[in-house]
């Protein structure tokens, strides 16, 4: 069994985390990494701390006591608006001080949202395709039926 933690956007804080239960059930999404008849058992779910990541310092701590394996940085810290720019740093760090895996995703991109932010020149600046690239790979059908 793979037990994960999830950190989302501060500006998410409300979520119920739907999407990202949903594509960890159905394997999509940055949950394609764990094979489907393998368990994974959702340890710890947190958000950042706003900007500019406070809680970062401490909640993998807490996740890593729970039994914790890898920690994902939700999509949202990808594909909201704008996304986070402490995205690299956080991964950096997690996994620098608590010398475990740190992943760039949940689930799938939405489609709306990313053929918005391929338009915006800050896409291609920020080479978002090459911190999240596996979460552009998904099928497009796939993206569409998470918008």
């Amino acid at each position: 069994m793979k037990k994960i933690g999830i950190i989302i956007c501060g500006r998410y804080k409300t979520c119920g985390g739907g999407k990202c239960l949903r594509a960890l059930r159905e394997r999509v999404g940055a949950f394609t990494i764990y094979p489907k008849d393998e368990q994974v058992e959702l340890v710890g779910y947190s958000y950042c701390g706003d900007c500019p990541g406070g809680n970062v310092e401490y909640v993998p701590e807490e996740m890593i006591k729970n039994g914790a394996e890898v920690i994902h940085l939700a999509t949202g810290l990808v594909v909201g608006y704008p996304p986070c720019p402490q995205i690299r740093h956080f991964k950096e760090f997690i996994e620098a001080r608590y010398d475990i895996p740190v992943v760039i995703g949940t689930h799938p991109i939405p489609l709306k949202y990313l053929e918005n932010h391929e338009k915006l020149p800050f896409w291609k600046q920020t080479n978002m395709v090459k911190l999240a690239g596996d979460l552009m790979q998904e099928d497009r059908s796939i993206m569409e039926d998470y918008n």
